[in-house]
């Protein structure tokens, strides 16, 4: 065994590793080497040839130190606010009429579309450096705010950028089947044709996506066209997420997990045979607490169902200007207890484990384990069960990126 870099000692450990609460051990711990997690156990267990080997010695305190949260749905890359429908809705308008009157999604896109790239940079940095404090180490940023081939290709290189500029893992998902853009207007399919044609095509060679999703709804996509983007996905050898079962009950679920998607996200309108497909496949539930909360919806996912046929929750902020303008990630695990009923300890997984199976990240992030990225928080708390608990609380103490430590002071200012 190679010697450490870092060792991270008299730490409680919430490893997330399935078999006890938490994946918890007393007295742990974290033995780091070129970034990675070289060892993690009981101080008792400590490998005798990393004893006293170490380059740097950490105390952890006493503090528990939980894997790096894993923010697996947003859209934090766009220019421009949506104040004024926020007090539309309040006034009685649906999300469906706003967007049928060209405001939602569409008013966002031409922000969006208007803003130069370094604009864009900076209006997005604030929300990640927001997250970041807040222990996120890894996020997945969509597209689908540009519905044309050069502003989606601008907030995919915006979204990389971000990645290179602040200590945080950014994952690009491809969402041009977002919204039917204002010069296809009547016209889906062939707006469906321009995004599996020439943008999907000119995406994927510039490397400039990790995944692909689209917005399977009434006021989306129908099933077919939502499947033509999967084939020409798949075809260019691009993992699948999907937007489904939002607002209305449209099929997309199980054509999610037919096509194996990585994940299905928002699912408020999903019925058993969707949860029984989703859980033959494979595909992550992806809970979106946020947007629920902020449309003032009534009908929660099936959790008991998930439960019950085994079929894994993440939760994440669904961070956009129109239906969840939240940049906490810590504020979704609360709403994930108390509007849709997880446990604590499933909300933090959600945010953790299952998370990273959300993303295609499950050998490289997720859990404390020997092997995976050094990404870890280190938290004031007495138990995990705090971090779900406090509402605009944060008790991050420390951020461990790839083995470096950051404090969220420095992390808001980088």
């Amino acid at each position: 065994m190679p010697s450490a870099d870092d060792l991270w000692i008299n730490a409680r450990l919430a490893t997330m590793v399935p078999g006890t609460a938490y994946g918890a051990i007393e007295n742990g711990v974290i033995a780091v080497s070129g970034g990675r997690i070289l060892w993690a156990g009981a101080r008792a267990d400590l490998p005798r040839k990393l004893m006293g080997t170490a380059t740097r010695e950490h105390d952890a305190a006493g503090r528990w130190i939980t894997p790096g949260l894993i923010d697996c749905h947003t859209h934090l890359v766009y220019a421009g606010s949506r104040a004024g429908e926020f007090e539309l809705r309040l006034n009685g308008a649906t999300y469906e009429e706003i967007a049928r009157d060209g405001g939602g999604i569409r008013s966002t896109v031409a922000a969006t579309r208007a803003a130069p790239e370094a604009a864009l940079l900076d209006a997005s940095k604030p929300r990640l450096k927001a997250l970041a404090a807040e222990g996120v180490t890894t996020v997945e940023i969509k597209s689908g705010y540009g519905l044309e081939a050069a502003a989606e290709e601008k907030m995919l290189r915006v979204a990389r950028a971000l990645g290179e500029t602040l200590p945080v893992t950014v994952r690009t998902t491809f969402l041009g089947a977002h919204a039917l853009p204002p010069e296809f207007e009547g016209r889906p399919d062939a707006y469906i044709e321009e995004v599996c044609d020439r943008m999907l095509p000119a995406i994927a060679r510039a490397g400039l996506a990790d995944a692909v999703d689209a917005f399977c709804e009434r006021v989306g996509f129908n099933l077919t066209q939502t499947e033509r983007v999967f084939k020409t996905a798949a075809r260019l050898g691009l993992p699948l997420k999907l937007h489904a079962e939002q607002l209305s009950h449209q099929g997309g679920t199980r054509l999610a997990a037919r096509y194996g998607a990585l994940s299905a996200d928002h699912l408020e309108y999903i019925d058993e045979e969707d949860v029984l497909a989703m859980a033959r496949a494979g595909t992550v539930a992806v809970l979106l607490p946020g947007a629920f909360y902020f449309l003032r919806e009534t009908r929660v996912p099936p959790v008991e169902a998930f439960r019950r046929h085994r079929v894994a929750m993440a939760v994440a902020t669904d961070c956009n200007p129109g239906t969840s303008p939240m940049a906490s990630l810590l504020l979704a695990l609360n709403m994930a207890c108390t509007l849709f009923r997880l446990t604590p300890e499933e909300a933090l997984a959600g945010a953790t484990r299952e998370a990273a199976r959300a993303l295609g990240l499950a050998r490289e992030a997720g859990t404390i384990e020997a092997g995976k990225i050094a990404d870890f928080v280190l938290w004031d708390i007495d138990r995990p069960a705090e971090l779900v608990y406090g509402i605009g609380v944060n008790r991050c103490h420390a951020v461990v990126k790839r083995g470096i430590a950051r404090t969220p002071a420095e992390l808001r200012s980088a």
